[in-house]
């Protein structure tokens, strides 16, 4: 499964058209699965072809390459949009209560009346992607978000205070490796 990051700011706009707009993940299977029906396909063409009631073993590939085209989770600022192999449902992020994760690391959208949406292709590891998408309306929780935002708020600190940390620190060592010397002695 792969998750696609878009960000449709484009150049030609102002900051605010830029900020109506967001970013936007799609989460789908990847085009190189097709790769795997082509070949299931060319393996069952010589037996479909020898009997014609057996033709329909055909429709396997076939509709096996539409669901790969079809099936995805796409993420906006306004919700998520789930495509299925027969339908297309749209839910807000106001209307998820939270997310349920399956015994197989598939993500399950509760919402606020408690049923369940599957999310096609989306795995815990795309939950922080999800609460950045939604700008903060869900929230990450396994907490990778929390810790970016701790470095980025810590203090930059200059070349000259990093380098007298560095060599202190290499002066503690050696002071450290001396004394080590000498107790074995």
């Amino acid at each position: 499964m792969t998750a696609t990051r878009r960000d449709d700011n484009a150049d030609t706009g102002t900051d605010t058209d830029t900020r109506e707009r967001g970013h936007r993940a799609v989460f789908r299977v990847p085009g190189t699965a097709l790769i795997g029906v082509l070949m299931l396909f060319m393996c069952m063409f010589p037996f479909a072809a020898a009997l014609p009631y057996l033709l329909v073993l055909l429709l396997v590939p076939i509709v096996l390459a539409v669901w790969i085209v079809r099936t995805r989770t796409t993420a906006t600022r306004e919700g998520l949009t789930v495509r299925t192999l027969l339908g297309t449902r749209d839910v807000p992020w106001d209307a998820i209560k939270g997310f349920t994760i399956t015994p197989k690391s598939t993500v399950v959208a509760v919402l606020t009346d408690d049923t369940t949406v599957p999310l096609p292709s989306v795995r815990t590891r795309h939950l922080p992607v999800l609460s950045l998408v939604s700008e903060g309306r869900v929230p990450d929780p396994s907490g990778v978000l929390d810790s970016a935002e701790e470095t980025d708020s810590a203090e930059p600190k200059t070349d000259g205070q990093a380098g007298r940390e560095a060599g202190n620190r290499s002066d503690a060592e050696a002071t450290t490796e001396r004394s080590d010397d000498t107790e074995g002695r």
